[in-house]
């Protein structure tokens, strides 16, 4: 069972935290286990969006809340749920081996959630997390090298899978497909360091295995997971060298996927569902720092916006495009918010946010939430049937 503890976190300010971000395979890829580093990071150089403040436009929208920040929890990924009508956010920890439960209204820190280890319920590197159906937790383990499904609300552990395949995996997007899920996880593995300490991205015809998928259902009284394949675009054009955030679109047979190799240029790349690159890639002009997270809002109509950020130190940029044509439709940043990894979008919303709230990772601390309201007065957006 997951070890769960009440934690009361001083108050720090967050404008002023700075946030420490440092910044195979072939036949016997080689994996550098535990160290603490984010393949996207290293090498990474300062960017700032106060100095590249006059080149994007964009508009602000206010946060409706911040967290307190807990610098020593290396904040990644948030993901909500309805608990008797009300929102409820887990975000990972990386550092402490943790999740961290927040009331999804008013950014209170509830309590945590995991210790450090190997066993069901305990976690190590935590990363990508989702949620489905209000009832299942899925949560992506780097140095575990596996995902683990978890039921909500007391995070009972159900199931691990993925440690005969996964090396270094990163982020995930689960959808609901047959019986049961599936689940796309993306893999950033490596063939180990230079002499500078920097990940050797695999040559293009080793990056076939940058996502892998799996079906899970339930047989017998139990969740089991197998293995259903992996891909990976291996042209120039199409191959994702650094492998973080993946979302899709069933509707539209999309998946995006965050290249966030810098030398070759930052930009969302689309693929097809069954797991080809559609030839089309997604903010190339529009990212000026590094592609993070992705959230989908759908509209009842079909029509809706991708969100997905755009990695500054100080201040996160946060692009859409539309759902559709995949056209961008206009971008924002909040007061504070900055050092965006993982997002999350809850489409739902509840008595709070009736038509749906945004949460970002903020600074590696904390996490930060939009009301939907504010996003689209702020950039003019139409209405958004749910």
């Amino acid at each position: 069972m997951l070890h769960v503890t009440n934690r009361s976190v001083p108050f720090a300010a967050l404008l002023l935290l700075a946030a420490c971000s440092t910044t195979a395979p072939s036949a016997a890829p080689v994996m550098q286990a535990g160290h603490g580093k984010e393949g996207d990071e290293q090498g990474k150089a300062a960017l700032l969006f106060s100095q590249h403040r006059a080149d994007i436009p964009h508009v602000v929208v206010k946060e409706a809340w911040v967290s307190v920040a807990a610098p020593e929890d290396n904040v990644d990924s948030p993901a909500s749920w309805l608990q008797d009508g009300r929102l409820m956010v887990a975000a990972t920890a990386k550092s402490t081996d943790q999740l961290i439960i927040y009331d999804g209204d008013t950014g209170q820190r509830l309590r945590s959630v995991g210790s450090s280890g190997t066993r069901p319920g305990q976690l190590n590197r935590p990363n990508g997390i989702a949620t489905v159906d209000d009832q299942y937790v899925f949560v992506v383990e780097r140095d575990n090298h596996r995902v683990q499904m978890l039921a909500l609300p007391d995070f009972k552990p159900l199931l691990a899978f993925g440690d005969a395949e996964l090396l270094q995996p990163y982020g995930l997007w689960v959808r609901r497909h047959g019986q049961g899920y599936q689940v796309i996880v993306s893999d950033n593995y490596t063939l180990g360091e230079n002499a500078n300490g920097e990940e050797i991205i695999p040559p293009l015809a080793e990056l076939d295995r940058r996502l892998r998928r799996y079906q899970v259902r339930r047989e017998g009284g139990r969740w089991t997971a197998g293995a259903a394949g992996h891909f990976g675009d291996t042209s120039e054009a199409g191959a994702i060298r650094v492998a973080e955030s993946v979302f899709g679109d069933a509707a539209n047979n999309r998946l995006l996927i965050a290249e966030e190799h810098i030398p070759t240029g930052t930009r969302l790349r689309e693929y097809t569902l069954d797991g080809k690159y559609a030839g089309r890639d997604v903010g190339a002009a529009n990212y000026k720092a590094q592609a993070e997270g992705i959230a989908l809002m759908r509209c009842r109509d079909g029509s809706g916006w991708w969100l997905a950020s755009d990695q500054f130190d100080d201040r996160t940029v946060f692009h859409l495009f539309d759902r559709r044509t995949l056209e961008h439709a206009g971008s924002f940043v909040g007061n504070v918010t900055g050092l965006t990894d993982g997002v999350w979008l809850e489409e739902r919303g509840d008595a709070r946010f009736p038509q749906g709230v945004f949460y970002a990772s903020h600074l590696d601390v904390a996490v930060s939430a939009f009301d939907w309201r504010d996003i689209a007065a702020a950039l003019k957006l139409p209405a958004c049937e749910r």
